[in-house]
This record gives structure tokens, C-alpha cells and sequence, in this order.
């Protein structure tokens, strides 16, 4: 098997932690038993692999392996890092570490990773969103941010295609709209829905109604989601829809 077979292979059952919580589903390592190195054209290689789970695992990998290299040696605290904020099971650990080994010794650029992954979840914004809350805790893991890191941060925003909300967000570590703040008390509710008090009804029901067709269970099994991710959204159907609610009884909508 080569090396990228034994990768895909080795990383069945990979799943994400800290703030993305997505089970990535298991993965098949035999049609990629012909693949060389890491090397140019390795995210499409993984993008044609029929698998958006294969990709995202790869490049999350990849993405904070060069992360964690731009600003010199990767140190320790870069790794637990990212062992925390992308948990990964003690049976591929090895196969994951020769991943994000070969990745930060590479010279290959790491914006193929980015573009791809946003390519294949252009329509989960939220899970690009939280990857990129992830790398931005793996990049202050040794101290304050340097220029380097925010550019490489910032090319990994236009690559996802994120807004600029979604990058302060991600940066400040804030939560985003249906990711649990309405459970606490006194939340407001047009920061679920990712707006400002002064929005017009009819900017208000377009929010709801682009939330709802993003995190609706149903949409997001059409789309080829996880089924961990599924589950998680009917918690977060229901922040967004007692957001609308409550808006639309201030408003007597």
C-alpha cells in the first residue's frame, strides 16, 4: 500500500474535537494504494478519492501541520494543540503524526488544502468556520500571533470563503449563530441569527430562512453530511428557530 493509501486507511474513525465535534466517517485506503508523496497535486488527488470525510481529514492534518511550521519549528505546544482541538483515536495517532510530519517537511503549499475543503463544504459554512477557530488556537498555542501566521490565516479565509464576521469570530473564539449560545441565559437573540438589533423584518426572516436551509437535518443529509453532524443540528434547528421566535413576538411579526 502506498503512502497515501496507508493514510486514508490509517485514519478510519478520525473525528474532530474542540469547537467542530464532527465524527468524520470511516475511510477506505485502497484506491489510493497508487498514490506517491505528499506533493502538488495531493488535495485533488484526496478531493478524487469520492470521499468529502477522506479530504476534510487530510487537509485539517495538512493545514495545521504548515500552521504550526510558518512560524518556525513546530514546538510542543503547537502539537497538543492540535491533538485537542482535532482529537484523534490512539490506534491512528501513528498514521495521523506521519501525515503531519510529512506535511511540515514538505515544501508543497498549503493553499490546495484550503480551496478544496472549501469547495466540498461550500454549503457547511459553520464546519469551515470552526476549523478555522481551530487553527487559529493551534497558531497562538506559542504565544501571539506573528505576520506569517495571519497571512497564512487569512489565505485559509479566502479559501474557505468566509466573511468577515465568520473571521472575527473564528479569531476572537466567539460562538456563532446555532452553536449553543442560546442555551445561556439572557443570550440575545439577533446574534444567533448573526445580526445586528436594527435589522429590517425582512433581514431578519432572510437570516432565519439561510440558517435554517444550512443546519435543517434533512438539507444537511442530502448534502452528504456526517451522521454525528446531522444529529448535532437538530440542537441547533432549535436555537435558531427560538431566536426567530422570540424576535417575532417583540416584533408582533
Amino acid at each position: 500500500m502506498g503512502f497515501w493509501g496507508k493514510i486514508i486507511g490509517g485514519i478510519a474513525g478520525f473525528a474532530t474535537g474542540g469547537p467542530v465535534g464532527a465524527v468524520m466517517g470511516a475511510m477506505a485506503g485502497h484506491a489510493a494504494d497508487s498514490a506517491t508523496r505528499l506533493g502538488p497535486n495531493a488535495a485533488n488527488m484526496a478531493a478524487m478519492l469520492g470521499s468529502r470525510e477522506q479530504l476534510f481529514a487530510i487537509s485539517v492534518v495538512v493545514l495545521s501541520a504548515k500552521l504550526a511550521k510558518c512560524d518556525g519549528p513546530v514546538v510542543r505546544a503547537e502539537i497538543d494543540a492540535f491533538k485537542r482541538m482535532f482529537r484523534i483515536p490512539p490506534q491512528n495517532m501513528k498514521d495521523v503524526a506521519e501525515l503531519f510530519d510529512e506535511a511540515r517537511r514538505t515544501s508543497e503549499d498549503f493553499e490546495p488544502f484550503a480551496d478544496r475543503l472549501g469547495e466540498a463544504f461550500a454549503a457547511e459554512k459553520p464546519i469551515l468556520e470552526d476549523v478555522l477557530g481551530a487553527l487559529f488556537q493551534i497558531a497562538r498555542a506559542d504565544g501571539p500571533l506573528t505576520r506569517g501566521e495571519v497571512r497564512f490565516l487569512q489565505r485559509v479565509q479566502t479559501g474557505f470563503r468566509l466573511e468577515a464576521r465568520e473571521w472575527e469570530r473564528a479569531r476572537d473564539g466567539q460562538a456563532r449563530p446555532g452553536a449553543g449560545a442560546s442555551e445561556m441565559p439572557g443570550v440575545d437573540a439577533y446574534a444567533v441569527l448573526g445580526l445586528p438589533k436594527d435589522a429590517t423584518d425582512e433581514q431578519v426572516r432572510a437570516a432565519w430562512r439561510k440558517l435554517m436551509r444550512e443546519n435543517h437535518p434533512d438539507a444537511m443529509a442530502s448534502r452528504g453530511a456526517p451522521q454525528d453532524l446531522i444529529q448535532r443540528a437538530t440542537g441547533k434547528v432549535a436555537e435558531i428557530n427560538n431566536a426567530w421566535d422570540r424576535i417575532k413576538r417583540e416584533r408582533k411579526l
